[in-house]
């Protein structure tokens, strides 16, 4: 048998998206293809987000996740039915968890009111965000958050224009369902979790159980600590994703996975934080417009043939379905 050896996610220099060679721009985009074909998961720098705004946005979370916990429970998402705000401990688990995520979060997206088309329809994660009054100067943490989720969707943007470049694709093939969607910005706290005592012991604790994610592209900030690690399934093993300052970790989710008939992979990672500090990260989610029904690309297109191995299903209720999914099993943990 040969031997196999696993590979980290690589490192990937998003630079010449934005410049003028086009050896530089198809090099580029045979590296994220390769990527997404393996794990679906790759980190990029030199990108369009400026350092100053991730660093500002780290500043916010760790001076939310300061917060009293009933102050951070003035903006309780349990307070609406959409999913935006503040949610404690415990919250959420996924297939296979032992335990639900020891994680706390806070999440925002685009502010939609009650009188946007998404909201009156009800589609999950629509809705105005609760930005917490308790801070220090609240109008600024909005300010940055808005600011913040404007350009990482911009870049999100960018790297689906990749993606479709390396599926043959036009370069805009993905514009009609980026242009007004969900998504989500959520600033994430982990304490550091108790060693577990014996050789290869695991007490089934996570910050966050092993999952993929649900929509077509996730951008992650991570700070120095580590924790993240995605699974490689040619080893059967997990490997670190080591933290880069000011870069992204990107991943791909499951809609984009169904969308390519498994050509691209959606990956799936976890959290596990036994550095003995406390670790923070922050995600942007996009998943699209929710009323897009995601079907699979028509056959030879990435290279992709034999049958569809997914129905079509609208983005909202794939998501309505997997996050339902996920608190209903975080409740019944949390009852045992």
């Amino acid at each position: 048998m040969a031997n196999t050896k696993a590979k980290a996610p690589p490192i990937i220099d998003f630079a010449p998206f934005y410049g003028t060679d086009p050896t530089a721009r198809q090099d580029l985009v045979a590296q994220v293809r390769a990527a997404c074909l393996d794990k679906g998961f790759f980190q990029i720098i030199n990108h369009s987000v400026p350092a100053t705004l991730q660093d500002a946005m780290f500043t916010l979370a760790h001076e939310f996740f300061a917060l009293p916990i009933e102050e951070k429970l003035k903006v309780d998402a349990n307070l609406n039915d959409y999913h935006r705000g503040y949610e404690t401990f415990r919250s959420q688990a996924f297939s296979g968890s032992l335990r639900p995520d020891f994680k706390e979060s806070i999440d925002f997206g685009p502010d939609y009111q009650p009188d946007h088309r998404y909201v009156q329809a009800k589609h999950a994660a629509c809705g105005p965000n609760l930005y917490p009054a308790s801070v220090t100067n609240p109008a600024a943490f909005r300010t940055t958050v808005d600011t913040y989720l404007a350009a990482a969707l911009g870049l999100a943007n960018d790297v689906l224009r990749v993606l479709a470049l390396g599926l043959g694709l036009q370069e805009g093939y993905f514009e009609g369902f980026a242009t007004d969607p969900v998504a989500t910005v959520k600033m994430l706290y982990y304490p550091s979790q108790e060693p577990v005592a014996g050789e290869g012991g695991d007490d089934g604790e996570r910050g966050i159980n092993a999952h993929t994610d649900f929509g077509f592209v996730t951008l992650l900030m991570q700070d120095d600590v580590g924790g993240l690690q995605v699974f490689d399934n040619d080893t059967d093993s997990w490997l670190d994703v080591t933290p880069i300052k000011h870069a992204y970790v990107v991943n791909l989710g499951d809609c984009t996975q169904r969308m390519t008939n498994d050509r691209y992979r959606s990956g799936l990672h976890q959290v596990i934080n036994r550095s003995g500090r406390t670790r923070y990260s922050i995600a942007c989610f996009h998943a699209g417009d929710p009323e897009y029904v995601v079907r699979c690309l028509p056959r030879g297109i990435g290279g992709e043939g034999g049958e569809e191995k997914y129905p079509p299903v609208s983005v909202n209720d794939y998501l309505t379905e997997r996050t339902k999914d996920s608190y209903i099993r975080a409740e019944a943990l949390n009852a045992t």
